[in-house]
């Protein structure tokens, strides 16, 4: 089987290394809010391009963390993309705030500015701008719109590690972003873990009291936080993967490009890339009409891919009625029924995207012509 992502191939990559600082955090004997940590978020602030990052337990408590940093809560309305992971919204809602979700651009997934204008209200205080699958929303249009009607701009860049707009890293855009690193992630931990970035003393200052309880002294809660922490053998092993993390977006970008090269003509529509934005090919999402068939296909033939995402967050049933009325999510519904993520990471064979490739262009050939590619029915 050819799988979708193969997070133990990574550590394998730098078993040595990784085995070594893990050996060091144990011998360390501090597990918590230690110097494995504290070296690692100015590591990765550094890496961005920003002031301040600030370690938790994962990439939707990052968003919740950033929200409540930003003073966001009950009674105000955060926008943000249907199409997204659940935890985008998951964590608006924890932050007590109300999420209103709107379409995407079909090209590039990420959010149309000019839907996210029309959803401004008197009560809206944010937008949560998702960067997905590894490339920039339009974030010259947000940030402008922001500006005018005076709104925070939190970067959800939880699969973007790396990447950049205009040759700047993306993360060092807005108010604040999140960054996760679940094991798959392009910075991807040995389990769960998320960064808060932000280029603003006091909503970082914010954000470190509300991290660990309120506390400015230990023990002594001068506001109500929780409990969101990076642990000492994440951080470790973090740090020595973010070495390698250029390295590996370019391992990424090369196989994508073999992908392109190997798919075009072959009846499916292939991922676009921003102009001025460097892609780092967290996922490789094509469109088809017959995503089903195909996907149901590659599985017969030793390939795993997988649908990111199945059901836009509209539709799901906890989270039904935070569109506004009248508002179309069309472009968002349609690019749930056509999408397919398919195999890749840096550590990928090229013999096994050549299997893939092979596989689509056999599906295609082999079926009845029909009208395969999406890109025709918009």
């Amino acid at each position: 089987m050819i799988l979708c992502a193969n997070p133990r191939a990574q550590y394998l990559a730098h078993r040595v290394e990784i085995d070594s600082v893990i050996e060091s955090v144990l011998e360390e004997g501090r597990y918590i809010e230690g110097k494995f940590c504290a070296l690692f978020e100015q590591e990765f602030a550094s890496f961005i391009g920003a002031t301040h990052a600030l370690g938790v337990g994962s990439g939707t408590e990052a968003v919740h963390l950033a929200l409540k940093a930003c003073g966001i809560g009950l009674g105000d309305e955060v926008i943000t993309v249907s199409h997204t992971a659940v935890a985008t919204v998951s964590a608006i809602e924890q932050a007590g705030a109300t999420p209103v979700l709107v379409d995407i651009e079909p090209e590039t997934f990420t959010i149309d500015p000019q839907a996210f204008e029309k959803s401004i209200t008197p009560k809206t205080k944010a937008v949560v701008v998702v960067h997905l699958y590894g490339q920039s929303a339009n974030l010259h249009a947000i940030l402008e719109i922001s500006k005018k009607h005076k709104l925070r701009v939190i970067e959800d860049c939880a699969q973007a590690h790396g990447a950049k707009l205009g040759g700047k890293r993306l993360g060092s855009f807005g108010d604040m972003a999140c960054f996760s690193f679940y094991p798959t992630k392009n910075l991807g931990a040995l389990g769960d873990g998320g960064m808060v970035v932000t280029n603003d003393a006091e909503l970082n200052k914010q954000a470190r009291l509300l991290h660990e309880y309120g506390w400015k002294e230990r023990y002594i809660s001068d506001v109500r936080g929780w409990n969101t922490r990076l642990d000492e053998l994440q951080a470790a092993v973090l740090r020595v993967k973010l070495r390698y993390l250029d390295q590996d977006n370019a391992s990424r970008a090369r196989l994508a490009d073999r992908y392109r090269k190997g798919l075009a003509g072959s009846g499916v529509e292939l991922p676009t890339v921003r102009p001025d934005a460097t892609h780092v090919h967290h996922l490789f999402v094509i469109r088809t009409s017959r995503r089903d068939e195909l996907q149901a296909h590659l599985k017969e033939n030793g390939v795993h891919s997988l649908i990111h995402y199945p059901m836009p967050i509209h539709l799901q049933p906890a989270y039904l009625n935070r569109v506004q009325h009248g508002a179309s999510m069309a472009k968002t519904e349609q690019a749930a029924k056509e999408i397919l993520s398919l195999p890749l990471y840096p550590e990928l064979a090229e013999s096994d995207v050549d299997a893939v490739i092979g596989s689509i262009q056999n599906f295609f050939s082999a079926a009845p012509k029909k009208l395969a590619s999406a890109g025709k029915t918009r």
